[in-house]
């Protein structure tokens, strides 16, 4: 159910894979209340994904981009503006990958040129994106820009590899920008910190199966899924959250904040 939150707001929405990526999600949020968009991805990440599916849904235009290229950037920013008829309100970023994980490598045998492009992705590429989006003067005050990231940035999960350096970086990007973005043009930045969610990425990571397991018994309200992602990600795209930003926001079901559980403890006194 809609509630006319983002009504005559415009954006862009980066990492719709399928229908279980978190951007998706928050495409169809962003769509039932009210908001239109581009959606955007990698090339690569296009043929394998379904996004044509989501812009036919949601009547949104696609506009193939490499978000690690400069040049792929401004096309997009310029186009999106072109194409929605005005500034932007809101830009999710959605995108991680770890070319170490992929090839199966440990953190203690880190190959750097699958570590420089892991990180170009992940975490360099929100900074790029904002710098086009900065550049361009294309966002409209009180505009909200958001990107997923998770507490492996601040706790150690050793098959998390190098991506919990990759998303380190990029919160202290969302601060960094985030500072000028919101002092220059009224524009804020935040980062959401997600409960591990069963996306085509997440899934990826050794062992991820049973850590997700341990987060729903450690976390009070248990894991935030996708769909609550979105939604949580839709009120900070609104007009309720204005003066929110330069924060990571925890959206974990509490498991942040816990120590133990009772049912974690009961697991090992058994």
């Amino acid at each position: 159910m809609g509630y006319n939150l983002l009504k005559g707001k415009r954006g862009i929405i980066f990492g719709a894979l399928d229908e279980n990526s978190i951007a998706w999600k928050t495409a169809e949020r962003v769509h039932e209340e009210g908001g239109t968009f581009v959606l955007t991805n990698a090339p690569i990440a296009m043929r394998m994904g379904q996004i044509k599916v989501l812009a036919e849904k949601t009547g949104s235009e696609i506009i193939p981009a490499d978000a690690t290229n400069e040049e792929d950037l401004e096309n997009l920013v310029s186009k999106s503006v072109e194409i929605l008829g005005g500034k932007l309100d809101f830009v999710l970023h959605s995108i991680g990958m770890s070319v170490n994980v992929r090839k199966g490598r440990a953190y203690t045998d880190e190959k750097y040129d699958f570590t420089t492009k892991g990180w170009d992705v992940s975490a360099l590429s929100f900074h790029k994106v904002m710098q086009s989006l900065y550049k361009a003067d294309a966002m409209s005050e009180w505009g909200s820009i958001v990107a997923l990231t998770y507490m492996a940035a601040q706790r150690t999960f050793p098959d998390y590899n190098d991506m919990a350096d990759n998303k380190a970086y990029l919160e202290s990007v969302a601060r960094s920008f985030g500072y000028f973005f919101g002092k220059e043009k009224k524009v804020r930045v935040n980062t959401i910190s997600q409960s591990p969610t069963p996306t085509t990425a997440g899934q990826g990571v050794k062992g991820f199966d049973g850590f997700i397991s341990y987060a729903e018994k450690m976390s009070p309200l248990g894991n935030a899924t996708a769909s609550d992602c979105a939604d949580y990600t839709i009120s900070l795209f609104s007009d309720l959250t204005k003066k929110v930003t330069m924060q990571n926001l925890f959206h974990d079901g509490g498991f942040s904040n816990t120590g133990v559980s009772q049912e974690v403890i009961d697991e090992f006194t058994e």
